[in-house]
């Protein structure tokens, strides 16, 4: 985590300021469009990442679908995953996400900006109930991100099987399904080190609905995973 300790030691002036007003963003989420809490999680979120000497090198950014109403499907590699899309994707998004991260501060103020769903695995009736949600509110225009691992991959840019679960949503509400493949995602907090990182972000072409609504949830899943893994191979 010296990464961290690095992003605020560099920003010691920007820190009291921008943790004050993302702290009363999330706390006061319905005083704002998604639009503003979305522009403060950039703005704080572009402070860090410099601090951080880190680099987001984004890839695709215009196969992104122009009309709202889509989900993005990421490898997961880490805690940085969430923050590098947010920096170069131009659309607000949210997150369904496990809740155990509600108790890690900063990503707990995050996702409450996101207004994020947190997901109790060990809560079946709670999961359906996130999910539902998620389907009505995807209909209705709003975007959102899901790993379909579940959890991150211990194996850097190797992800793990990608659960035909998680595509319920995207199915359900018929919405374009938006692989995106993260590339060194993982070094920037699990190194250790606080050289100068390049991360990758590559939005890849959308799965329509006329294109996936023959196939299961399990093959989709096993398509989405192996486009992003096509791209890691290539660019990485």
């Amino acid at each position: 985590m010296k990464r961290i300790l690095f992003m605020v030691l560099r920003n010691l002036f920007f820190v009291p300021y921008g943790w004050f007003k993302l702290c009363w963003y999330a706390s006061h989420v319905d005083r704002y469009t998604e639009e503003e809490r979305y522009k403060l999680l950039q703005q704080v979120d572009h402070r860090a990442i410099r601090g951080g000497n880190l680099i987001i090198d984004a890839h695709g950014v215009e196969n992104i679908p122009k009309k709202n109403g889509f989900m993005f499907f990421p490898n997961h590699q880490g805690l940085f995953d969430v923050l590098a899309i947010i920096q170069v994707c131009p659309v607000p998004f949210s997150v369904v996400a496990k809740k155990e991260l509600t108790d890690v501060p900063f990503l707990k103020q995050v996702f409450a900006c996101m207004k994020a769903f947190m997901i109790d695995r060990e809560d079946v009736k709670q999961s359906m109930q996130v999910i539902l949600q998620v389907i009505k509110e995807v209909k209705e225009g709003r975007n959102y991100l899901i790993f379909a691992e579940g959890t991150r991959s211990k194996d850097g840019n190797h992800p793990q099987e990608f659960k035909g679960g998680s595509f319920k949503a995207a199915t359900k509400s018929k919405c374009p399904i938006v692989p995106v493949a993260l590339i060194d995602s993982f070094k920037a907090f699990d190194t250790g080190s606080v050289k100068k990182l390049t991360v990758q972000v590559h939005f890849l072409e959308p799965i329509y609905y006329e294109e996936y609504k023959d196939m299961k949830t399990t093959e989709i899943a096993s398509e989405v995973k192996r486009r992003i893994e096509e791209t890691i191979a290539r660019y990485a």
